[in-house]
């Protein structure tokens, strides 16, 4: 009993994850993030 009620949590909180990676608020934080790699290219050196 107590592992199918974990099971039903894990998989709640998984699919609230993948909600919110997936949300369109949010892609602009994330396109932001996925430049950061590539923005200390830019930069001059010290």
């Amino acid at each position: 009993m107590i592992s199918g009620i974990v099971t039903a949590v894990l998989l709640v909180c998984f699919v609230g994850g993948w909600i919110w990676a997936w949300s369109p608020k949010r892609k602009r934080e994330f396109e932001d993030a996925a430049q950061l790699p590539l923005d200390d290219e830019q930069e001059s050196p010290r």
